[in-house]
C-alpha cells in the first residue's frame, strides 16, 4: 500500500481521508499509531477524485519534495552512482517504470526536464511502485542546463542512441554517470546530443529496431550495477529523498 509506505518512509502526511466502510483499514489504523489525522467522509466521496478503474476507500494528502539538480549530483558523486536525465519523457507509465528501475539498481536520481511528465501524477505514482516515495527526483529542468552543470562538475554525460554509439556493456558506467534518455517518439534532439561526452547504444541481436526508454533506462541502470560491484566499488546505501527537507506543493496519496 503507498500510503503505508509514505509513513514508512516518514513523509509529512498532512491528513488521512476515509470512507466510513473503510475505518477499519490496515493503512488507517497504522496512521492512527502515527499520530497522523484521519478524517471520516461519506461514502463515494473520494471515488470522484481518482482516475483508478477500482478506487480504494482511502486517501491521504501530503506535501512533496523536490530536490535540487546540484545536490543529485553532488550525491551521485559522493556515491559513485548514476543520474538519468530525462528529456521529454511523455508516458507516465514509462517514468514510474523508469523510477522503480532507478530505485531497485541504486541509482542516485532521476532528472526530469520540462516536457517530461509529472512523476507524482496518478499512473506515474502506481507505476512506480512506490519508488517515487525513495528515489530523489528533481522536476522543470532546462536540459541544456543541466548537461552543462553536470560537464561543469565533471560527471560523464552519456546519451543514448538506437545505433552508432558504443556497447552499453563496454561504456565506463561505475562512477558517476548522467545518462540521458530522450522522448519514446523522437528520442534526443541535436542540441543535446552535442552536448554529451559519449554515446551508448544498447547492443541487440534480435530483430527489434529499439526499445522503449523504460526497458533502456532500465537496462543502464543494473549495468551501472553490474560494474560496480565488478569493480567493487559499493559505497553503502543509495541517495534517498529526504521528506524533512520542505516541500513543493501537496498531493494525493492513494494505497
Amino acid at each position: 500500500m503507498l500510503i503505508a509506505e509514505a509513513i514508512a518512509a516518514g513523509v509529512a502526511i498532512d491528513g488521512v481521508y476515509v470512507e466510513s466502510t473503510a475505518l477499519a483499514h490496515p493503512v488507517v489504523v497504522a496512521a492512527e499509531a502515527a499520530g497522523i489525522a484521519v478524517h471520516e467522509v461519506v461514502d463515494g466521496a473520494l471515488t470522484g477524485i481518482t482516475d483508478a478503474v477500482t478506487p480504494r476507500p482511502v486517501m491521504a494528502v501530503a506535501p512533496i519534495v523536490e530536490s535540487a539538480l546540484e545536490l543529485l549530483i553532488e550525491g551521485a558523486l559522493a556515491t559513485a552512482r548514476p543520474l538519468l536525465l530525462l528529456v521529454e519523457v511523455g508516458d507516465p507509465g514509462n517514468l514510474g517504470t523508469i523510477l522503480r528501475a532507478a530505485d531497485a539498481a541504486g541509482a542516485a536520481g532521476v532528472l526530469c526536464t520540462k516536457g517530461t511528465v509529472d512523476p507524482w501524477s496518478p499512473k506515474a505514482v502506481r507505476s512506480s511502485a512506490g519508488a517515487v516515495l525513495h528515489v530523489p527526483i528533481a522536476t522543470g529542468l532546462d536540459p541544456v542546463a543541466a548537461l552543462a552543470l553536470a560537464g561543469r562538475r565533471g560527471v560523464p554525460r552519456i546519451a543514448t542512441v538506437v545505433d552508432t554509439g558504443d556497447p552499453h556493456d563496454e561504456c565506463p558506467l561505475d562512477g558517476a554517470t548522467l545518462i540521458v534518455l530522450g522522448s519514446e517518439a523522437h528520442g534526443l534532439a541535436p542540441e543535446h546530443l552535442t552536448s554529451v561526452d559519449r554515446r551508448v547504444t544498447i547492443a541487440m541481436e534480435g530483430r527489434a529496431e529499439s526499445l522503449n526508454v523504460a526497458m533502456a533506462a532500465s537496462i543502464l541502470c543494473f549495468e551501472a550495477l553490474r560494474q560496480r560491484r565488478a569493480a567493487g566499488r559499493e559505497t553503502g546505501a543509495p541517495p534517498r529523498t529526504d521528506w524533512t527537507a520542505g516541500s513543493a506543493g501537496d498531493k494525493v496519496i492513494r494505497p
